[in-house]
């Protein structure tokens, strides 16, 4: 990172989240593209235990970070009710910012956290590091290079495990905490990924049910099928009760080829052959929801702080991350419909 001057960092939000961002942020540190400059939380606790761990300056208040000289991007890093807020503080001061998934609690307040990013011309960025995964990254020049030909199936498989644990943290899983359930809190980025790489959808069906296995109300198993604006159809299914939680699975068929990518690993079947791109199938679907690697989220924040440099919209940027809201809420809306 010669002669380009390292960009300050500051978090709002120290909570389960902060691991990853932190480890991704240390090797940009290292490498000259970042400063760390500090975080925030509400919690004193939080941010005692956020500095003891990482050796990094906190802040009592969130004013009193954003105004730090040389702050340039803010990771937002709190729970989704709060997105929307806090955007709009970071956003008056100027600053950049990355948002962790989901953008916000709907499509509505979705749309008006980027609109307030575009009216102040900061970059806002989402954290839906999924896309930014080798495999997927490959996956989507094939698609967009034609190797599948033109798209007839696309479906996605979300069969994953949180145990009681995870349910203990006070309001994880409820609606006025989280804003919704496996859709849009767990199954989210294969969704998205799903979107990114076969495109909107046009129409879906589906069912959600909420198991009997936690104090919830939100859904934790939900089956769909779903059209999209190409022309292809699929299906979805999404849960946290499978034990003991397996790899997420995309699978795509074309007039063309097919491909198959299951966790971080990618099977590409050509009509000239096969072609394999190794990786690990492990990617948080067990009782460790942090069990990943943090790989794509460093590349997840070094688009962002490119697009920043260059002037443009980052590939995550806001208004990239509504369709996967517009298709959460559709399937929800027609199941309710079923219920």
């Amino acid at each position: 990172m010669s002669g380009v001057e390292a960009v300050g960092v500051g978090l709002v939000g120290l909570g389960m989240a902060v691991k990853p961002h932190m480890l991704a942020l240390r090797e940009l540190e290292a490498e000259g593209a970042v400063r760390i400059m500090g975080g925030h939380a509400p919690s004193a606790e939080r941010r005692a235990a956020f500095a003891a761990q990482w050796g990094v300056p906190v802040f009592p208040t969130r004013e009193a970070l954003l105004e730090q000289p040389g702050l340039g991007l803010v990771l937002v890093l709190t729970p989704p009710g709060s997105h929307l807020e806090v955007a709009r503080a970071v956003a008056a001061t100027g600053r950049h910012m990355i948002v962790e998934k989901p953008l916000a609690l709907d499509v509505a307040e979705g749309e008006a956290l980027a609109a307030l990013a575009e009216a102040a011309g900061v970059r806002c960025g989402v954290c839906l590091q999924h896309r930014f995964r080798p495999a997927a990254l490959r996956l989507r020049q094939a698609v967009e290079a034609g190797a599948l030909g033109r798209l007839l199936s696309a479906s996605a498989s979300i069969r994953w495990w949180r145990d009681a644990a995870y349910f203990a943290t006070p309001g994880r899983g409820m609606r006025a905490r989280d804003g919704g359930g496996v859709l849009l809190t767990q199954a989210i980025h294969t969704l998205d990924l799903l979107l990114h790489l076969a495109g909107p959808h046009r129409q879906v069906m589906g069912f959600a049910r909420t198991s009997p296995l936690r104090r919830i109300d939100t859904e934790d198993i939900v089956a769909a099928a779903i059209a999209f604006g190409n022309g292809a159809i699929g299906v979805l299914d999404a849960t946290t009760v499978a034990r003991p939680g397996y790899a997420e699975r995309i699978e795509l068929a074309g007039t063309e080829g097919s491909a198959v990518l299951e966790g971080s690993r990618l099977v590409l079947h050509g009509c000239d052959g096969s072609t394999t791109l190794g990786g690990a199938l492990e990617g948080g679907g067990g009782a460790d929801p942090m069990a990943f690697d943090h790989g794509p989220h460093k590349a997840m924040i070094a688009e962002v702080l490119a697009a920043i440099a260059e002037g443009r919209p980052p590939m995550n940027d806001a208004r990239s991350a509504l369709p996967v809201q517009r298709l959460i809420e559709d399937l929800l809306a027609d199941a309710a419909g079923r219920a």
